[in-house]
């Protein structure tokens, strides 16, 4: 039975107890110690760094696992675009190993997919990895809070300008979160534009502190 049981690495397929093998997982794209508690790039001493000082975003704090690189974008593209589910609680592993335990926050909502994107892949990746996320940390899960309301062009390719622009007007939430701090998560994170836009329409609703929770940051 053991032997009929026992798992193998995801990546390098040894065996073992484990979804990834220790190499595998000490290799990992993992992000330096030193970055921005605003953005999650890379800042000297881990102080906010000049763009977000700068242009300082409509969300607070970020807390990011890895780097958007291999093997980390192939795993999150098997979960995206091949449906492969398994990848959820590997991906939320990673996160959840990030998440100060201190400081949680009242609610955690997934990034909402419009209807039409939701139709055409079956599930929403944000809500797969925000579920496993909740049953370890026990933080509410708010999965249909916001809506996303207007079916954009995929984000990827698009300057920051277009980004921001293409995203605009794009959710909408209609629960009152007065006094409520949310944690939105997502599989990555590449300007911040998207979340920026979500976090408005928090505020809009009165949540007074918005984190951004995201498996992966592009640097």
């Amino acid at each position: 039975m053991q032997i009929f049981f026992r798992k193998h690495c995801l990546l390098c397929g040894a065996s073992g107890n484990d979804d990834l093998c220790t190499p595998c997982r000490n290799s990992l794209p993992y992000l330096p110690f030193d970055r921005c508690p605003v953005c999650a790039l890379p800042a000297a001493g881990r102080l906010v760094c000049g763009a977000c000082l700068a242009y300082p975003p409509a969300f607070t704090h970020t807390v990011a696992a890895v780097s958007y690189a291999f093997p980390i974008d192939a795993m999150i593209h098997s979960l995206k675009y091949r449906a492969n589910l398994a990848m959820a609680p590997i991906l939320a592993d990673l996160l959840a190993a990030q998440i100060d335990q201190i400081i949680f926050p009242d609610f955690i909502v997934p990034m909402p997919l419009h209807p039409v994107r939701l139709r055409e892949r079956g599930f929403n990746q944000a809500l797969e990895i925000a579920r496993c996320i909740a049953r370890k940390t026990g933080i509410a899960l708010l999965p249909d809070v916001c809506k996303r309301i207007k079916n954009t062009v995929s984000q990827t390719g698009l300057p920051w300008k277009e980004r921001e622009k293409n995203i605009r007007g794009a959710f909408a939430c209609e629960m009152d979160l007065a006094g409520k701090h949310i944690a939105v998560l997502d599989d990555v994170m590449t300007t911040g534009a998207t979340l920026n836009e979500l976090t408005r329409v928090l505020h809009a609703r009165r949540a007074v502190k918005v984190s951004g929770w995201v498996v992966a940051r592009t640097l």
